[in-house]
């Protein structure tokens, strides 16, 4: 029997319709901006956003540093949620590439308030501390299950970082989930923040790529930074030409994807042995606690029997839904939790 993966929704694989673009999309070399494929994934991303502009990068971890790096500098400070991907998980590079400091804000559900933001904010006039230039958003939120932000948050919390003359940076590796979750399109999501950049290479299954968006300076910037981290890739066409695919046809389905998750959570929750809180399912990302049984060896156990999960810590594991599960596997996954919880 095939293998269940659910350790991340990056491995995905492209379609078939992909596979057929990337074989016959027409080519040329992206560093001199002559490859029509990139950039017309380039206009149509920056056009689906609502953004000026738009740049294929290779990760979704140099999108969010180009973020940073276009709206901050050395020896400034960026906010951001505590358990933030960009600070957790992306290498120090704000701090190692570009000299800034991230200040972190504990939140209960990885959504930032207004009030946080104003108490994080350097005084201007105390030259022992940095200046704040920016804030960080993430939606949806890894660490905090796959919350989305609602329109609301994300208004207030744009406009009290513009009046204090902070941008705002938006970490949208899932972006099109979270439209999907909270009803609406991603351009009306993208209104709230100046940059923005979202992942082709997780739901939306594409082989490689992200792409940050935002004014055409800010982007012409991260340009500059992106050929200086060796981003620069010639014949991307061969990448973009998915991507142009995903955007066509991989948004609307993501909504199987959190049926599938929420499908899949529920079953944990009734499980004993397992907390799983339901109110943060909210998208494709299931995170759950072991009472009497450690991750590693839980996951271990999984493994032998077919199903691939994450440990987030000693007790915590991640499973992530995507393309290519179906109903059928995740109510095989809860079968395989729930005899290895019986032991």
């Amino acid at each position: 029997m095939s293998t269940i993966d659910l350790r991340s929704d990056t491995v995905t694989l492209p379609t078939a319709d992909m596979l057929r673009a990337m074989t016959s999309a027409p080519l040329g070399d992206d560093v001199f901006g002559d490859d029509p494929t990139v950039n017309r994934l380039e206009e149509t991303a920056a056009d689906r956003l609502g953004k000026e502009a738009a740049l294929l990068v290779p990760s979704g971890t140099m999108g969010n540093l180009l973020g940073l790096l276009v709206s901050a500098r050395s020896g400034q400070e960026v906010i951001a949620e505590a358990d933030s991907h960009l600070f957790l998980n992306e290498a120090a590079g704000a701090a190692v590439v570009g000299g800034i400091q991230v200040r972190q804000v504990p939140t209960e559900r990885g959504i930032l308030s207004p009030a946080q933001v104003l108490a994080a904010i350097r005084p201007d006039d105390d030259d022992h501390q940095p200046l704040s230039a920016a804030v960080t958003i993430e939606n949806t939120h890894n660490w905090h299950g796959g919350v989305a932000w609602s329109l609301a948050d994300a208004r207030c919390l744009a406009e009290t970082a513009h009046s204090r003359g902070l941008a705002v940076h938006t970490d949208g590796a899932r972006i099109f989930n979270a439209a999907v979750a909270i009803g609406t399109d991603v351009a009306t999501i993208a209104r709230h923040t100046d940059t923005i950049s979202f992942c082709l290479s997780k739901g939306l299954c594409c082989p490689v790529g992200s792409v940050l968006c935002g004014p055409a300076e800010k982007i012409r910037q991260a340009r500059r930074w992106r050929k200086m981290l060796g981003g620069g890739m010639r014949q991307a066409g061969v990448l973009a030409a998915a991507g142009l695919v995903a955007l066509d046809t991989m948004v609307d389905r993501l909504a199987d994807d959190h049926r599938n998750a929420r499908a899949l959570a529920e079953g944990l929750a009734e499980l004993p042995g397992i907390d799983c809180d339901l109110s943060r399912v909210q998208t494709n990302l299931v995170y759950f606690r072991l009472k009497n049984t450690d991750a590693a060896g839980f996951l271990a156990a999984c493994s032998g029997e077919g199903l691939l999960g994450g440990a987030m810590g000693a007790d915590l594991v991640r499973f992530v839904t995507h393309h290519g599960i179906g109903p059928a596997d995740a109510q095989r996954a809860l079968t395989i939790c729930r005899d290895i919880l019986r032991g």
